[in-house]
């Protein structure tokens, strides 16, 4: 059974590999990860890895979290979509520093339990939506911040087109799982501006919505 000690330790890991913005650090501290992981793997939430989920996703490793959450630069007036709710951990994370959180989930079984886990943490800024990733959210568009939890071969034009002048992407992209690079996008009045970030394996992103009750 995962334990304050371990969450503790992940923390401090999450600092020596370079984590420095102490908000970021409380939210990933005031999130229990063992509540979004599969029971088999509760001894293992604290643990600095990669976890499978239900319907064949995985929820990220906690730096990888913490890194792309800390890069967005969050404030508490920003408006986030997010592509991939999948555990919802990461979204998670993210009611703690945002006004309001839009999570694009593929997968009915996913969002279902998403919904309960953050109904049970008392989170109200983060709406699930079932829908394609691709696509965004028009209905909330545009946001400040956009984060993709799956990668692509390059970012859909319909999520840069949500994204505000001035916003920012964080998104997986390359072709294959041994060459994904994280990619931060600014979006800029000259134009968008891309910088590599972090070698990065993610699940692809797909493309299509898939109904499962």
């Amino acid at each position: 059974m995962a334990s304050a000690k371990d969450q503790i330790e992940l923390i401090m890991q999450l600092r020596r590999r370079g984590i420095r913005d102490a908000k970021v650090l409380c939210a990933i501290e005031g999130v229990p990860r063992e509540l979004f992981v599969d029971e088999a793997f509760t001894d293992h939430a604290y643990q600095d890895i990669a976890l499978p989920i239900e319907c064949g996703q995985t929820i990220s490793q906690p730096y990888v979290v913490a890194f792309m959450t800390e890069k967005l630069e969050l404030d508490d007036r920003h408006k986030v979509l997010e592509i991939g709710t999948g555990s919802a951990y990461q979204a998670a994370v993210l009611s703690h520093l945002c006004r309001r959180v839009y999570s694009v989930e593929r997968w009915r079984e996913l969002q279902k339990l998403a919904d309960h886990r953050l109904a049970e943490l008392g989170i109200t800024n983060v709406t699930t939506i079932i829908g394609d990733g691709w696509l965004g959210w028009p209905p909330q568009a545009p946001f400040d911040r956009i984060i993709v939890t799956a990668a692509a071969l390059d970012a859909p034009a319909a999520l840069l087109d949500q994204l505000k002048e001035g916003g920012r992407m964080i998104i997986p992209l390359g072709e294959t799982r041994d060459e994904q690079q994280l990619v931060q996008i600014d979006k800029t009045e000259e134009g968008l501006v891309e910088t590599p970030l972090l070698p990065v394996r993610f699940v692809p992103l797909v493309h299509g919505r898939v109904k499962r009750d």
